[in-house]
């Protein structure tokens, strides 16, 4: 009889601050190692009291000559410290035991803080301190991101011990590293390695330009920054690689296929960009490696009806497409024109449009169900719901992803992995034999997952991502490097240009004259508010009330109310109701953001607008204009008790008075909110950039570019290990 299995020996329970460091990632001593200090303390020198300035941050050391605790006007431990220049009191709101021991009278003590002169003499108010004596640092003390779970002294040994383990040795080849040098030679600085640049940034000495340390234009800083861009660059690259080394449907055109005869029915006239990108996406779908591009334009530039005509290329050549929203409303809007377009179309073909959301009756949604799994439904829209388990496709070639940044990888990922069960089974549909795909290479392996069991059963759909958010030229050339870009850059013509105001919410009674003269005009009105009720902790008007008020000022308008908490039949009959032109003013949340096309609504008013983002407030904007009537958007701002906007807000609202391009509103965005706000949930499980900035550091984003292409190509190995030192595993989320 075998012995028995020893007992499993039992898990250890981590500390409150490794359960800490685990939430903030330091898992690695490379963790640690790239975990840089957010500011510095100098604690390398004692200044006298007599010689510091008001309000500066001084280290002074002296003897505690009194001690006492006062109630009035608040309980308090007061503290005289005499450093034999002059005195100080050192004043703790916040105090313990502990403190009154080391502050006792005739206690000799070493204190930081900012030093305060006033009527009563200086003060520090809890200022750091500890008993005097030892041997100064030399080199400034590092204060890190942290927790309250994770105290500084526990912190610093930790990072310490990193630096110390990490392996940093040089991951960047002789070439690579003198063509780094030469796009730093403005530093007039030789080129620091990685673990000199690491170690001055934990530990600068006192000598250094604490604002070429904040403005990370130090060489240490310059360093980290190419290190980290490379490591995305080759990330992104990598994968681009990858993905072209799998296999996709060739998908073609048919001469008077389904492409034609939508083009010849659609009862508008495409625009030259419009025709430029719908060739380059046909041109993509042709190639038998996937497709992976972005599409963008502005507000209303087209988007749908070049997504429908690459369906309708997947659909000519016998396979499915689906087409997958954020919001129902949006899904229905996609699902309402192109039902118009492409049901007469598919009619003759046995073909149908199939429309899946979560809201969807059991029995409705089994159809549809049974519909994709047969095949016979040739284009899928949805929601989420698009990417469930229990959706099977029979051979979906083409994915398109609207308002892609909504969406986190692992929902993008999911929607990518559902090639159906041609590739699985090896079988081809009768229409779609001859198109190019030879089937697949190996069965599926069980345990493999992602790209490696798409690269072994040979199925990756076409991927369309569809942005109405223009991406700057910095973010396409990093976050997005592994995309290919699409752009429509001219609105369809008969577009009006939009008026932008920004007003104060004193000034509320104007803006209502102002819709109901819009009203008396037959025309339509939307009413955008920030929160569906009541908050304590912001004092917004709420939908709802809004709703009221306008109801009462406005007798014998039809005034909606539309909001995310209202069941799915209630915002169809809402939207039916103003879209068909009955309902004079829509009072709504941000829901009606992206998708909603009313031509004859020909002002929007936001209120609170400052508390939205600025490309928010351009896809708001972006809902009137769409008919031939002057149309406005007022932006509506509710100054704090001070009576002035902060900065960014005012910026935001600056932009959007200033100009109605989406490309300029983009970059402005960016320089307002930075890269990691900017892009939403595309870097969902893999860090942003933390060190490199993409408004100043453009210079070393190009370096990157062209480094990781000959990295790749002529040193994969360093390659490889510069990757997993700066991204571990999260390199694979980039590859959504």
């Amino acid at each position: 009889m075998p012995a028995a299995a020893p007992p499993a020996a039992p898990r250890k329970e981590l500390s409150a601050p490794q359960r800490a460091m685990h939430k903030l990632g330091l898992v690695r001593d490379i963790d640690l190692a790239l975990h840089l200090p957010l500011r510095y303390e100098d604690e390398t020198r004692i200044v006298t009291l007599n010689d510091a300035r008001d309000g500066e941050v001084v280290q002074v050391e002296g003897t505690v000559t009194r001690q006492e605790i006062t109630h009035r006007p608040r309980r308090q431990l007061l503290v005289t410290l005499d450093d034999g220049s002059d005195t100080c009191t050192l004043r703790f709101f916040s105090f313990y035991p502990s403190h009154q021991k080391t502050l006792a009278v005739g206690a000799r003590v070493r204190v930081r803080g900012e030093l305060r002169g006033g009527f009563l003499g200086k003060t520090m108010m809890h200022p750091a301190f500890h008993a005097a004596g030892g041997q100064l640092p030399e080199a400034l003390t590092p204060v890190y991101p942290s927790s309250a779970q994770l105290p500084q002294a526990y912190l610093r040994k930790a990072v310490l011990g990193g630096l110390r383990r990490a392996d940093l040795s040089e991951t960047l080849p002789a070439p690579v590293l003198a063509s780094l040098q030469d796009s730093l030679r403005g530093l007039r600085a030789p080129l620091m390695s990685l673990r000199q640049a690491l170690e001055y940034l934990h530990h600068p000495g006192p000598d250094v330009s604490l604002a070429s340390l904040e403005d990370h234009s130090h060489p240490a800083w310059q360093r980290l920054k190419a290190e980290e861009l490379l490591a995305q660059q080759l990330s992104q690259l990598k994968a681009k690689l990858e993905r072209d080394a799998l296999r996709a449907p060739s998908l073609q055109p048919l001469s008077g296929g389904l492409h034609e005869r939508l083009l010849a029915v659609l009862p508008f006239a495409l625009t030259a960009a419009q025709r430029r990108v719908g060739e380059e996406i046909a041109r993509d779908l042709q190639r038998s490696v996937p497709m992976h591009r972005l599409l963008q334009g502005d507000v209303g530039s087209g988007k749908t009806v070049v997504a429908a005509l690459a369906a309708a290329i997947a659909i000519d050549s016998g396979w499915q497409c689906a087409l997958m929203a954020p919001t129902e409303i949006l899904a229905e809007q996609h699902f309402a024109k192109l039902i118009g377009w492409l049901e007469p179309l598919l009619e003759p073909l046995g073909k149908r449009v199939a429309w899946l959301t979560g809201s969807q009756k059991k029995k409705q949604r089994n159809e549809m169900l049974a519909l994709i799994a047969s095949g016979e439904a040739a284009l899928v829209v949805g929601t989420h719901a698009v990417i469930q388990n229990q959706v099977q496709f029979k051979n979906l070639a083409l994915a398109i992803i609207d308002e892609q940044h909504r969406f986190g990888v692992a929902q993008r990922l999911a929607l990518r992995s559902k090639m159906g069960s041609a590739f699985e089974e090896g079988e081809l549909s009768p229409e779609s034999r001859g198109t190019g795909f030879a089937g697949p290479q190996a069965l599926p392996v069980e345990g493999r997952s992602g790209d490696a069991q798409r690269a072994s059963d040979g199925g990756e759909p076409h991927l369309l991502m569809m942005s109405a958010t223009p991406i700057p030229r910095t973010l396409a050339m990093s976050y997005y490097a592994d995309l290919d870009v699409s752009t429509i850059d001219e609105l369809p013509p008969g577009r009006t240009p939009i008026v932008t105001k920004v007003v104060s919410d004193s000034r509320r009674h104007e803006v209502i004259e102002r819709i109901r003269a819009q009203v008396a005009e037959g025309r339509q009105v939307y009413w955008v508010c920030p929160l569906i009720e009541e908050s304590e902790a912001i004092d917004l008007s709420n939908a709802t009330a809004t709703h009221a008020e306008l109801s009462g000022l406005l007798p014998g308008v039809i005034v909606g109310l539309l909001h995310s908490r209202m069941l799915v039949a209630e915002k169809k009959a809402v939207m039916a109701l103003f879209s068909g032109g009955q309902m004079g003013v829509l009072v709504s949340t941000t829901v009606i953001e992206v998708g909603v096309d009313v031509p004859n609504a020909s002002l929007m008013v936001i209120e609170h607008a400052e508390r939205f983002g600025l490309s928010q407030l351009h896809q708001l904007r972006g809902r009137v204009g769409r008919g031939a009537a002057a149309s406005a958007c007022v932006l509506m701002y509710a100054p704090s008790e001070g009576g002035r906007l902060g900065e960014t807000a005012r910026e935001r609202l600056k932009a959007m008075a200033e100009t109605n391009d989406g490309f300029e509103i983009a970059r402005r965005d960016l320089e307002i909110r930075g890269p990691g706000e900017f892009l939403g949930a595309r870097q969902s499980g893999a860090s942003l950039l933390r060190f490199a900035d993409l408004a100043t550091d453009t210079h070393l984003l190009e370096w990157a570019r062209q480094a990781a292409a000959d990295m790749l190509r002529h040193h994969p190995e360093a390659a490889a290990r510069h990757v997993t030192r700066w991204l571990g595993t999260r390199a694979e989320y980039l590859k959504a």
